[in-house]
């Protein structure tokens, strides 16, 4: 780099952003991927042909226009939307995520999260020059319902965010506690449910209770990771006002299209979701039995496990051929602690098999 550039960098960066980090995606190339919660399963040939045909014959020269409209409808089928509400696109949670910080961005606003959990709430926060109010959960991964009462009491936080079920500690949380949580919030509380395929709770029935819920889900863990499309469930006057801060067109023809498509054959991914509930039962219970592994609850598609030396059992199942995620450095919470994402039969068994071997 040259001295020119290098100081430009230093006086027209932000100073916060010159010592943050880039997500940083793990290279998986020839290994057993299990480290981002995707779904394992891919289309049939037939659907992939059948996909195939069907966006390639979109027109790409045309920006894209009422199919989002279509796709918008077909999702408020899909969750059975709430009378009231409404519903907006991302290209993924994460923009959702930096739209809610950036309507809600005025003076001394705050949001406010528990953790560990997912990461974006905190950088959306951070780069839109919010502050964030971090409350640790319980070492059993619970929320800590005093202490997040308190923290509301205190910093009047725009936005609380509750992932339902969590990540990476794949729990869902007490429901009386976080009526209790929506109730004392002065903003905005999203329930982000993007693992909502393999929960066995969901808060769409409740919407109706509170007109300050909005709820987050994302089509990544029904099974199209690939094709970064969220949405956003709130009241409509709510979901307008945070829609004037979207980008136009952030949703391209081909994810929109996909996207159709799968709601078309939503059977095919409910049957693959559920072959990975009953894949999560089995991987739970071989992993009890395993000698210094705790195995933590699930409600999505990953499990939490903590180990003697996770350092060592992430280094020593990547030398075997499996990826999964070291999280142990990500909160003083999660000390010796991986999360596996559930796979196939055969990639749990080699997961488990590279875990024992790495212990």
């Amino acid at each position: 780099m040259s001295a020119d550039l290098q100081q430009r960098i230093a006086t027209l960066v932000r100073q916060d952003v010159q010592g943050m980090h880039a997500y940083a995606v793990q290279p998986s190339a020839g290994m057993v991927k299990l480290d981002a919660m995707e779904n394992p399963h891919r289309l049939s040939p037939a659907l992939q042909r059948a996909l195939g045909e069907r966006l390639g014959a979109l027109a790409l020269n045309r920006y894209p226009g009422e199919r989002i409209e279509v796709l918008k409808q077909a999702l408020r089928a899909h969750v059975q939307l709430p009378e009231g509400h409404d519903l907006m696109l991302g290209n993924g949670s994460d923009e959702l995520i930096s739209l809610l910080a950036m309507a809600c961005d005025r003076p001394g606003a705050t949001i406010l999260a528990p953790v560990p959990g997912f990461v974006m709430y905190a950088m959306s926060a951070q780069l839109q020059g919010l502050g964030f109010v971090p409350v640790d959960l319980t070492p059993d991964f619970q929320l800590d319902e005093a202490a997040m009462l308190a923290a509301i009491a205190r910093h009047r936080p725009a936005i609380v965010y509750l992932a339902y079920p969590n990540n990476p500690t794949a729990n869902l949380w007490d429901d009386a506690a976080i009526e209790r949580i929506i109730e004392a919030a002065p903003g905005f509380v999203v329930m982000d449910e993007a693992y909502q395929p393999f929960a066995s709770r969901s808060w769409i029935g409740r919407m109706q209770r509170h007109p300050h819920v909005l709820l987050m889900r994302t089509l990544s863990k029904f099974g199209l990771a690939g094709v970064r499309l969220g949405y956003l469930v709130g009241p409509r006057a709510l979901v307008a006002e945070v829609d004037k801060v979207r980008p136009p067109y952030n949703v391209s023809v081909l994810n929109c299209e996909a996207a159709l498509f799968a709601l078309e054959h939503a059977e095919v991914f409910a049957a693959q979701a559920a072959d990975l509930r009953r894949e999560r039962s089995l991987l739970l219970e071989r992993l009890a039995a395993l000698p210094g592994v705790q195995a933590f609850p699930s409600d999505a598609n990953m499990v939490l496990v903590r180990v003697p030396d996770a350092a060592k059992a992430f280094a020593g199942m990547k030398s075997r051929g499996v990826l999964v995620k070291n999280v142990s450095t990500m909160h003083p919470l999660l000390a010796h602690c991986l999360r596996l994402t559930v796979g196939t039969a055969d990639e749990n068994a080699q997961m488990l098999a590279a875990l024992q071997a790495s212990l």
